[in-house]
């Protein structure tokens, strides 16, 4: 654990915020009017204890913001889901009860939504945000919801902060805009006051935040949870979920654009592969560790803002998960399925981790509004597929009360399936941790290092994922309109790293630099490099998954086009013909094909890697059309690897590329179509200036 030291208040954790007003019209209320006297922590049994359902400045800040919306969600409003089960890898009764581990080849059926974070119903599907990864495992007894993301850190340590967070991310509330971004002041304030943000801060501006597809990126669980087996042993655990196809992120410029040509990108991705056969699948990972590792460890395991890298304790894979059907209605399962991180099965239990401990009551307290019912429940997406009994009746919506004349408990009545009764063998129990200490708002020691783990990350990405951090900052900061804001974020920077912090203060244009943010604990250098952290240093090396955009004309070669796509069938991988009309064209041998896009409706940032199949006197009618060029401008910008036969030359010559053209642009022939795939397997030619 971290080293024990007074800690003042809420020190490094927003300590500005806690000076005294200057006048009592200045003290903040509940909405009843009673002074609140900690906004920053919520109210716990001892420094490191559960939360108390007596807090009621917790409890009403959350019930308000759970209730602000109607009808999307307040947050991860813009979702994509679809069906699939999960199997399991074998029997691990060691380390948990939980039914859907206990025997190999197991199948679960489960029900998986994506989502955005800060934007609305309408948002596009590339913003630069966290992505929601949800899974609702529909086990022999009972749901258990796996409510994540693909970051494994979060912004926050207690979940009293959560509402004043996606306030600030969202639009902001006089003018309305901007929608899905948080390029603006108000949120850049926020963070530059909450130390605590820090690593998550790197996380959000690195490529994780804007992946290539949803079937491209990792699903984390976030919080430390427990595994427990039959005897009552407990284990800390955390979760991971590992994609199949690997990893792969775009391009800022890219986002941006893709956002323009199909804002319904990862949607359709998604969509177009399931209903193509190809079926996503992510393996389900633990890292599982006892009390006296998470003792020894340089950070407390129940601060949300802190990871175990996996090189410390290496990631277990105990199963996989395949979405092999789309919804038959979006919004019968997709827009109505409720997550609550509260749904949890035998095997399976809570930690104190103060995030964790406030989201599961808000999640319950947020399907009541947003559902409109306590039964919820009751609609398919949501119902157990196992069977179900209890003595709840009655309110809105209710499709199914239980039979007979028994609502409560303890009753002297027959027992039977109508009338169930609580089995202390079988039934869900919680693990037996001692609690002590008093009652308090206090923010424990043990979360006070907010940079560390910051800088760790930052030294483990290679040169081009930090300077794709040091540009997102650039770009963000660059929106926000207050000096002071810009100038507070470069003084956090300054304590994760000074490089980092120097480039995007000469990139703002800063005319002094700030003197780093006071620090509750000084930043530790010495934490090692976790390559796990980065996207390139974990590349697939697959086209496996991938689209080809193919740019043809009329006359183009017949063999190289059936080369190259025979290729892409066997390498698993999908392609599209972008064409001049939407009959498609004609090859040099009159096979007549037919064209997916438009070439003006089929940019290249849609694709993977691209190749421009042309005759000559094609590729000369393609220089005089706007869009032609930028298919091929955008694919060089972007470093994606550009196939093209000799007879297409007039096309790199109208765009000035041809002087241009290094190794990732290659010549394709009838005898190389899978020598080009063998390249582009890696996605980016990074080395192009």
């Amino acid at each position: 654990m971290a080293e024990s030291f007074k800690y003042k208040g809420n020190k490094g954790s927003g300590g500005e915020l806690h000076q005294k007003p200057e006048a009592q019209d200045q003290v903040m209320t509940t909405a009843q009017g009673c002074p609140v006297s900690d906004d920053q922590n919520s109210l716990k049994a001892g420094e490191r204890g559960p939360g108390l359902i007596e807090d009621h400045v917790l409890r009403e800040k959350l019930f308000h913001f759970d209730h602000e919306r109607i009808p999307e969600r307040v947050v991860h409003a813009r979702g994509y889901g679809a069906h699939g089960y999960f199997e399991s890898y074998g029997n691990v009764s060691d380390i948990t009860s939980a039914d859907l581990f206990q025997k190999k080849g197991q199948k679960t059926p489960v029900f998986t939504r994506f989502s955005t974070v800060a934007g609305n119903k309408g948002s596009p599907d590339l913003p630069r945000d966290v992505r929601g990864f949800a899974v609702k495992f529909y086990t022999n007894e009972g749901n258990w919801d796996l409510v994540g993301n693909n970051i494994p850190v979060f912004f926050i340590q207690d979940a009293i902060k959560f509402p004043d967070l996606i306030h600030s991310a969202k639009q902001e509330p006089d003018r309305g805009f901007p929608q899905a971004q948080t390029a603006h002041d108000n949120f850049w304030d926020f963070i530059s006051l909450t130390p605590e943000s820090m690593h998550m801060v790197m996380w959000a501006m690195s490529d994780r935040a804007i992946p290539r597809s949803l079937r491209f990126m990792e699903g984390f669980g976030v919080h430390t949870f427990k595994f427990v087996n039959d005897k009552g042993d407990e284990k800390f655990v955390k979760f991971h979920w590992k994609p199949k196809l690997g990893m792969q992120s775009v391009v800022w410029n890219e986002a941006l654009k893709i956002n323009g040509a199909d804002p319904d990108f990862h949607r359709r991705d998604l969509w177009d592969a399931i209903q193509a056969g190809d079926y996503p699948e992510w393996e389900l990972g633990v890292q599982v560790f006892d009390r006296e590792f998470a003792d020894k460890f340089e950070f407390d395991v129940l601060d949300a803002t802190k990871l175990i890298p996996e090189e410390e304790v290496p990631v277990k894979l105990i199963g996989k998960m395949v979405l092999d059907r789309v919804v038959d209605n979006f919004f019968a399962e997709t827009e109505q399925v409720a997550f609550c991180t509260q749904n949890i099965v035998p095997g399976i239990d809570f930690t104190e981790d103060p995030l964790l401990q406030g989201r599961n009551f808000s999640y319950l307290d947020t399907q009541l509004k947003r559902l409109g019912s306590p039964n919820f429940t009751h609609l398919p997406i949501n119902a157990p597929k196992c069977p179900f009994r209890h003595l709840q009746q009655d309110g809105h919506m209710a499709m199914h009360n239980p039979k007979g004349r028994v609502n409560y408990e303890p009753n002297s009545w027959p027992r039977d399936e109508h009338n169930p009764r609580a089995c202390p063998d079988t039934g869900f129990k919680s693990t037996a941790e001692p609690v002590s200490g008093s009652k308090l708002r206090y923010r424990s020691e043990t979360f006070a290092d907010h940079y560390s783990q910051a800088a760790q990350f930052y030294r483990s990405q290679t040169d081009i994922e930090q300077m794709h951090i040091q540009n997102a900052l650039t770009f963000e900061l660059s929106k926000v309109e207050t000096l002071a804001i810009r100038e507070r974020m470069v003084s956090h920077l300054l304590n994760i790293d000074k490089e980092l912090a120097q480039t995007v203060a000469d990139n703002l244009g800063l005319q002094e630099m700030p003197e780093a943010a006071e620090a509750a604990m000084k930043t530790n250098t010495k934490l090692k490099i976790s390559d796990a952290l980065s996207i390139l240093k974990n590349a697939p090396n697959t086209f496996k998954g991938r689209k080809l955009g193919i740019l043809a004309t009329d006359g183009m070669d017949e063999g190289i086009l059936n080369a190259l796509t025979d290729a892409l069938k066997n390498a698993g991988a999908m392609y599209e013909v972008v064409a001049p009309t939407v009959n498609g064209v004609k090859t040099d041998k009159g096979t007549h094909v037919k064209g997916d896009q438009l070439v003006n409706g089929g940019p290249s940032v849609l694709y993977d890697a691209v190749a421009i199949i042309t005759s000559a006197e094609g590729a000369k009618k393609l220089s005089d059309i706007p869009e032609a060029k930028d298919f091929v401008m955008d694919a060089f910008a972007h470093k994606k690897y550009i196939g093209y036969t000799s007879s297409a030359m007039p096309l790199f010559e109208e765009t000035n590329l041809k002087g241009k053209m290094d190794k990732g642009c290659i010549e394709i022939t009838a005898a190389n179509g899978k020598d080009f795939l063998n390249e582009a397997k890696n996605l980016r030619f990074w080395k192009r200036k």
